[in-house]
């Protein structure tokens, strides 16, 4: 995967700062998808953005705690608390989006036909379920 610095041959989905595009099924050079040298998962190359930003929701969280442990009016703790949502509302969006680039795309990349609906379906489907869990 072009990610990963390693040759993106002809047939694969590839994921593209404007979206995502698709050459002709020839030309299909690929090793096998496990044996990439890149991360594991998307989010890896953005990692210390993530941990930042979910060490600052953890800073804002025991704020709330220590808001509530003052007895700080009830709307500002609600203020605080959307707050955090919002935040943490947007990392996962971000982790959703890393995982339809990197783990749906390379589900894509599978070289055998069978299995490659099959991981392609797998990934779709935790996506789904995820974004799922993200709006109750």
């Amino acid at each position: 995967m072009a990610a990963h610095g390693t040759h993106t041959p002809v047939g694969y989905l590839t994921h593209t700062p404007g979206g995502y595009s698709f050459g002709p099924m020839d030309e299909i050079t690929q090793a096998p998808e496990h044996q990439h040298a890149g991360p594991p998962y998307g989010y890896t190359a953005d990692k210390d953005a993530y941990l930042r930003r979910l060490r600052r929701i953890e800073g804002q969280v025991r704020g709330i705690a220590r808001m509530v442990e003052e007895d700080k009016y009830c709307i500002d703790i609600l203020t605080q608390v959307s707050a955090v949502t919002k935040a943490l509302h947007a990392v996962s969006l971000g982790l959703v989006e890393e995982h339809i680039g990197h783990c749906v795309v390379g589900a894509a990349n599978v070289q055998d036909p069978a299995r490659r609906t099959e991981e392609i379906d797998a990934k779709v489907k935790e996506a789904t379920d995820a974004i799922g869990r993200l709006l109750r």
